[in-house]
């Protein structure tokens, strides 16, 4: 898809790469990542309106440390170097780093010493985050410094005549107080940016596009009922109505009433007929047995593709498989060692597309999770649907954490909604990235009226997160805690005892398989 504005982000390793995206298409501007090898040439023919180079964990002075072409700053577009990225800056107009005597990790402050357009109306002496050993001992030609810090003197350059400046501190982490004015300074004030970049403009570029490369053929939908999936879904239909075809597997390890609630959403509020396949069975008897998590995957993504080919062979005319893949997929996440750089490419979810032959279609490759959930509120998707928890693709597969039956599977479901109900009824469910019950592979002994009894442990799970990459537990009112373990053990037959899982991510996943 073509953007009328873009911001390019040059990426050197930092941690925080996808976060500088975050807040340029918070700000509705569109941003790109790419690995700091990216072609002079591609960077040109795309014709960014600003170009930020991101922090990165080495030094400019290591041996092997990763370069740009110096004509980057000669393209006319305004750069932005963030952390390293200034050391980039630095190092292009004659500058030199060293290691600094003491090195800066965490909350500072900036003073501000001059007036630039970068730091407009951010307020002085405001709080930073550093993450740095190095500072400039030879100043770069044709700067000046903007604002300090107690142990970086050159905390903000800039060459306002070439429109390059340069940052020590992260201002795209929240710990930045004013981190978000001054990235909004740089997209708006310095690369002139209007902040097109909304759910209903990209809703209808999308339309426009889908109907150019669909045409008249038909176009198959794997519809799982999670987010993306249902969204892009909607977002197809309303481009070429009836020409897309959705077939929804059941595959038995959903959460209770899932697949009937999705069938029912989708028929009674958009009208759009769905495939409805129950495979329960078919799961459930090459599941059998089966406890090692990896095995299980792989069972349920090969029958997966079975039953999904299966339907797709009573279909003529199909060109194209629609898929909900976001960018955080499709990013190539850049680790710098050396010489070496290591891309993580996106694979295809299931390999469906290589084993079936079709186009892809992918609207939502550019998006991250929150923009797809944009969409979803736009094109007026039930909020209680949008705002869903993730739910992995095995199901519940993974949170039996031994074979899987059908009265688990049941017992699972049971204690799962009691779960989720209750913290929907304590206004917290918002609040919370990610909430879950796990069926441990542990009996224990209990009482229940005057009988001893020696039953299923039930694990509970909630977790607080951005993007699933690192997780924090989830902090209970202990009164919803005690209601939804109450509840459990009286309404679940064969579950004697509730416990609360309180470890982070890392060193725990928010998964327990």
């Amino acid at each position: 898809m073509e953007h009328s504005e873009n911001i390019l982000i040059l990426d050197f390793g930092s941690q925080f790469t996808q976060l500088i995206a975050r807040r340029i298409r918070e700000a509705n501007v569109y941003s790109e990542i790419h690995t700091h090898e990216f072609p002079i040439e591609k960077i040109k023919a795309m014709k960014p309106n600003g170009i930020i180079l991101s922090g990165g964990p080495m030094s400019i002075y290591d041996e092997d440390s990763p370069k740009i072409s110096n004509e980057i700053f000669s393209l006319g577009v305004p750069v932005l170097g963030i952390c390293y990225g200034l050391q980039l800056v630095s190092d292009a107009f004659n500058g030199k780093v060293e290691p600094a005597e003491k090195r800066e990790y965490g909350k500072a402050h900036l003073k501000i010493s001059s007036d630039s357009k970068l730091l407009k109306d951010v307020k002085d002496n405001s709080v930073v985050w550093m993450s740095h050993g190095d500072y400039i001992s030879d100043f770069p030609e044709g700067f000046k410094v903007e604002a300090e810090s107690e142990n970086s003197p050159n905390c903000v350059i800039s060459n306002e005549e070439k429109n390059i400046y340069g940052v020590q501190f992260h201002p795209e982490v929240a710990h930045t107080q004013e981190g978000k004015k001054i990235i909004g300074n740089f997209i708006f004030d310095i690369c002139e940016c209007k902040g097109d970049w909304t759910p209903q403009n990209f809703i209808k570029l999308s339309i426009d596009e889908i109907r150019s490369k669909v045409g008249s053929n038909k176009v198959l939908c794997a519809l799982s009922g999670g987010v993306d999936s249902s969204v892009a879904a909607i977002l197809m239909h309303k481009a070429i109505g009836d020409q897309l075809i959705c077939v929804h597997v059941d595959t038995g390890l959903m959460r209770k009433n899932e697949s009937e609630n999705i069938i029912k959403m989708f028929r009674d509020k958009y009208h759009i007929d769905i495939i409805h396949v129950n495979a329960e069975d078919k799961f459930l008897s090459k599941l059998e047995g089966v406890v090692d998590p990896e095995k299980k995957r792989k069972i349920i993504g090969n029958t997966f593709i079975e039953v999904f080919e299966e339907e797709a062979k009573n279909f003529e005319g199909i060109e194209c498989l629609v898929q909900g893949t976001l960018y955080p997929d499709v990013i190539e996440s850049v680790s710098v060692k050396g010489k070496s750089v290591t891309i993580k490419t996106h694979h295809n979810v299931g390999g469906l597309p290589e084993k079936m032959n079709l186009k892809l279609i992918e609207p939502f490759r550019e998006l991250f999770k929150d923009e797809v959930r944009a969409i979803g509120r736009e094109l007026e998707m039930p909020a209680e649907f949008i705002d869903r928890h993730p739910f992995p693709g095995p199901g519940l597969a993974v949170r039996i954490l031994s074979d899987i039956t059908k009265y688990k599977v049941s017992l699972l479901q049971e204690a799962d909604q009691i779960y989720i109900d209750e913290i929907r009824a304590g206004g917290i469910y918002n609040e919370i990235w990610q909430a879950f019950a796990v069926l441990l592979p542990v009996q224990s002994v209990g009482v229940m009226g005057d009988a001893r009894t020696y039953e299923n442990v039930i694990a509970l799970r909630a977790v607080t997160s951005t993007d699933g990459m690192t997780a924090d537990w989830y902090k209970f009112p202990y009164d919803v805690l005690e209601k939804a373990s109450n509840k459990i053990i009286q309404n679940v037959q064969g579950v004697n005892r509730v416990v609360y899982d309180v470890s982070s991510k890392p060193p725990s996943t928010i998964e327990w398989e």
